[in-house]
């Protein structure tokens, strides 16, 4: 079974496999994640994001989120601002990103196995913008995420707590930092509101 069909996300372990997924070139992190303080003016960043993403792709658009640990207020996050894109076919990278680079966005991440997954960075906010096809169950799972993390101080707390034990470790690539959340995502994923 692949990765796409099962919903895993793919396994990072060396340089090789994240360059597998990258389009430039792949340079180590090597030192502990910076984690900020809850910035207020994160939602402002990603207001003005969305509305440029919109502005760009018209109806291509159908869904623009702001998602990931800078979505939720109170939570210490890396200061990147995650973003979810929902268009009707990720995998028809002319339909989106050719208007995206033209406003400065860069396409940074290509996973076709994993969910037809791509990744693009924005021209002058640090953004993750996470680009899904319109039906794809991961969509879902990052708004449950987040909203369970906004609703529930409990668990907000746990994975702060988590993120700051993890950050304070030497990672090889930031990815393996983000993997290595994977259990206790789970675990408040477990108590969050079935999807609909």
């Amino acid at each position: 079974m692949t990765s796409a069909q099962s919903g895993a996300e793919p396994a990072y372990t060396s340089d090789a496999d994240v360059q597998k997924y990258r389009l430039g070139p792949v340079r180590p992190h090597n030192a502990p994640v910076r984690l900020a303080e809850y910035d207020p003016r994160w939602p402002e960043l990603f207001a003005r994001e969305a509305e440029r993403v919109r502005s760009v792709l018209g109806g291509t658009a159908l869904r623009v989120e702001h998602v990931g640990s800078t979505s939720v207020p109170g939570l210490c996050a890396k200061p990147v601002i995650d973003m979810l894109l929902v268009v009707p076919d990720s995998a028809d990278e002319s339909a989106y990103v050719p208007p995206l680079e033209a406003a400065g966005y860069r396409l940074w991440i290509r996973e076709a196995e994993w969910l037809e997954h791509r990744l693009l960075k924005g021209p002058d906010t640090d953004i993750n913008m996470h680009v899904f096809s319109e039906g794809v169950a991961e969509t879902d799972r990052m708004l449950r995420f987040r909203d369970r993390l906004r609703a529930d101080e409990a668990d907000r707390n746990k994975y702060a707590d988590a993120k700051r034990e993890l950050a304070r470790r030497i990672w090889r690539h930031v990815q393996h930092y983000a993997d290595a959340k994977t259990s206790v995502v789970q675990d408040i994923m477990e108590r969050a509101d079935p999807a609909p």
